[in-house]
């Protein structure tokens, strides 16, 4: 009979094999590649067979070890759940809580909980893993995530986190207004310069706008076209310089509004839409860590903060 492998070994694979690589399971963990390799190659040794098959440019489970993992993922769940009852017996709830957000999130909703939360909890330790895309959180090995009503997952609680309301604004600098005119209408962006955005490997979404219950999409072209995600800040500089219109949440070009650089256009056609949503499995024993991360959402709505957010859940940016 094979040897129990230690559980950090089993995790090393579990965490490699969900993020298709070494460096992505060093950048969404606390170890480095080099220690995750070794400890897979560790595994492998121990167990007698090759668990992943490795390319300069990919890296996934074989036949055994897409078995593995399959039988792997629920048993680890279990043995944390099973470890974390020793959370009910300290005075403050310990471990390490692993959320799953989007850019958005990262940017505008979580740096008025994070900062409070730690200093609530100073035994938590918080990995905060951004993805744009849909994502499986308890494939990935996280514990939550955060993500617009539209795109959570089935059969999760879910649970308000930030601004309960938001608006796609849409700008331009005052040199582009005063060389191309006013918009008067959304119509009106057909004729204009327009700066777009998209998410990775999705159809280029139309701008909507809404007024008085009617609602408008148009699909207007212009110079610059960016990847929705860090490239989002691209498009905003290319707005301010004076390039086109630019469509985005209202809080994240709000710095550029309040000093002028971007002038607010179609104010009130700007859409409005709810707010995120922190979202996790319907448990019966929720770990420590995220019990306490819900129970402080749930007891101290986040302050509005002043800075960028990001991509908007699906429809446009930029």
């Amino acid at each position: 009979m094979t040897d129990t492998p230690p559980l950090s070994d089993l995790d090393a694979f579990l965490l490699v094999a969900h993020r298709g690589g070494f460096r992505e399971g060093a950048r969404a963990s606390s170890r480095s590649a080099s220690a995750l390799s070794e400890a897979v190659r560790r595994l492998e040794a121990r167990l007698g067979v090759r668990l992943l098959h490795r390319t300069t440019r990919s890296v996934r489970p074989t036949e055994v070890g897409a078995r593995l993992l399959e039988r792997l993922s629920p048993a680890l769940r279990e043995v944390g759940a099973a470890l974390d009852v020793v959370n009910g017996y300290r005075d403050r709830p310990a471990g390490t809580l692993r959320l799953n957000v989007p850019t958005v999130a990262a940017r505008l909703v979580l740096p008025g909980i994070v900062p409070p939360f730690l200093d609530a909890y100073p035994d938590i330790r918080l990995e905060v893993t951004v993805e744009d895309g849909l994502v499986d959180i308890l494939a990935a090995g996280c514990d939550a995530g955060i993500r617009y009503e539209e795109r959570l997952e089935q059969d999760m609680i879910a649970l308000p986190i930030g601004p309960r309301t938001q608006r796609f604004a849409l700008a331009a600098s005052p040199g582009y207004l005063a060389r191309h005119g006013i918009p008067a209408h959304p119509r009106d962006l057909l004729h204009h310069r327009c700066i777009r955005g998209r998410f990775n490997g999705r159809a280029l979404a139309p701008w909507e706008f809404e007024r008085a219950g009617e609602i408008v999409r148009v699909d207007p072209t212009g110079p610059l076209l960016v990847s929705i995600g860090g490239a989002t800040d691209l498009a905003v500089d290319a707005a301010v310089a004076g390039s086109g219109l630019i469509q985005l949440f209202e809080d994240w070009l709000r710095p550029h509004l309040e000093s002028g650089a971007l002038v607010p256009v179609l104010e009130e056609w700007w859409e409005r839409f709810s707010g995120p949503f922190l979202y996790y499995p319907g448990r019966r024993h929720l770990p420590a860590p995220l019990r306490a991360f819900v129970d402080f959402i749930a007891s101290h709505p986040p302050e509005r903060p002043r800075g960028r957010s990001d991509a908007p859940p699906d429809r446009s940016a930029g």
